[in-house]
């Protein structure tokens, strides 16, 4: 009897500690009177960068807390700090986030949705964040083994955190619909970036970016910042001002011992549509080279991922060589195979050290490549783009795609 009084006990004295770290969780998100969460399948974690560059720049105190390439708690004057995980990462960190910025009296707080699976994706909005502004940048086949099997999964996965009664931008066309029915459902004001925006931003305001950014991401950036009150020319100052992810899209050359490499950053596109698009603008900004080598960042725990990208790279613009790293090679290349790759044109270079990877990488450049990564970020991949970055003849600031 006494050890049932004493389990008893222990359970209501968690039970209470719970419920008095909901209440405290709470009172931080009354604090904090502008809470932008922002998903996506591509581009969230620069949109959270833009939207909280260009409100500091509008003089509203501003944190902001991304989950891309190394995860990273944004201070109000543009210091950046890693996310500390003993455990691995876990949606319950959101908490100390709006923890950290209610204790600098932050007025706004941009974070990126962490969740992936669609009831994690509802919990971190309704019970972590409980946004004013909802932002998606885009739903496209990713993360199919959790979110699918279809890019429509995908849409209704992600509409999981359109806020309550609060307001929901996204600059997605293909699934409006999707996130329409669940902010009308919520009460919630849908405001979709329109292609005329996009047309906005100029091949000049895009060349102050210090990094490869894409239209899209700034014009829904810009309607995020307007709708709160910082005007266009303030909040793309503080944006083309502001440190990209880790994780961007950048562009380095190299001169090798009499041999030419222009090396581009794609890792980040994790999806096929994405990787194509950035492939295609690599190829059109280097059109001299003598070889186009992809490499491709391989990862057996995102098995479905690599069967994608093996599958639709082979119609895809082609190239000369295809480079494989990281782990479970096979998945992409057997995916590749049945789509009618020429396998002779692939090279394994699987679990390989990141200088390996750029000996194998050398023995197939001739006197000039292009040589773009792609696939993920994780692993083998941030090592690459580091490899080349420290190589390069060249500040990345002065080679833009």
């Amino acid at each position: 009897m006494n050890g049932i009084i004493l389990l008893a006990t222990i359970t209501v004295g968690f039970v209470a500690l719970g419920l008095a770290e909901a209440i405290i969780h709470r009172r931080n998100l009354e604090k904090l009177p502008l809470r932008i969460h922002v998903n996506g399948t591509r581009g969230k974690s620069s949109v959270t960068r833009l939207i909280a560059a260009g409100l500091r720049e509008g003089g509203i105190v501003t944190c902001a807390k991304t989950t891309g390439t190394l995860p990273r708690m944004i201070m109000p004057n543009g210091k950046e700090y890693p996310v500390f995980r003993p455990a691995g990462a876990n949606v319950i960190e959101q908490i100390r986030i709006v923890r950290a910025a209610a204790s600098y009296t932050a007025e706004a707080l941009v974070i990126e949705c962490m969740a992936l699976t669609p009831f994690l994706q509802w919990l971190c909005e309704a019970r972590l964040v409980r946004a004013t502004h909802g932002v998606i940048t885009n739903a496209r086949e990713d993360h199919l083994d959790v979110m699918g099997p279809s890019e429509l999964d995908v849409a209704r996965a992600l509409a999981g955190m359109v806020p309550v009664r609060g307001k929901l931008f996204t600059s997605e066309r293909r699934h409006q619909e999707v996130f329409q029915k669940a902010a009308s459902d919520r009460g919630t004001q849908m405001i979709t970036v329109t292609d005329a925006e996009v047309s906005r931003i100029t091949s000049e305001e895009l060349s102050r970016f210090s990094y490869v950014e894409h239209a899209e991401n700034v014009a829904l950036a810009l309607r995020v910042c307007e709708d709160i009150g910082v005007d266009r020319v303030t909040a793309l100052r503080g944006m083309c001002h502001a440190r990209p992810d880790p994780g961007a899209m950048t562009s380095h050359e190299l001169n090798y011992f009499g041999r030419q490499m222009f090396f581009v950053n794609g890792f980040a596109a994790n999806d096929p549509e994405s990787t194509e698009q950035i492939w295609k603008m690599a190829l059109e900004r280097y059109p001299q080279v003598e070889h186009r080598i992809a490499v491709f960042n391989c990862r057996s725990d995102r098995a479905n991922r690599s069967q994608q990208l093996g599958r639709a790279c082979v119609g895809w613009k082609p190239a000369d060589w295809y480079v494989l790293i990281g782990s479970g090679t096979y998945l992409f290349a057997r995916a590749a195979d049945a789509a009618g790759m020429d396998m002779q044109k692939v090279v394994f270079a699987e679990n390989r050290r990141v200088d390996e990877i750029f000996e194998v990488i050398l023995e197939h450049t001739g006197r000039s490549a292009l040589v773009m990564g792609m696939g993920n970020i994780g692993g083998p991949g941030l090592d690459v783009v580091r490899y080349f970055h420290n190589r390069s003849v060249l500040p990345e600031e002065d080679v833009n795609l």
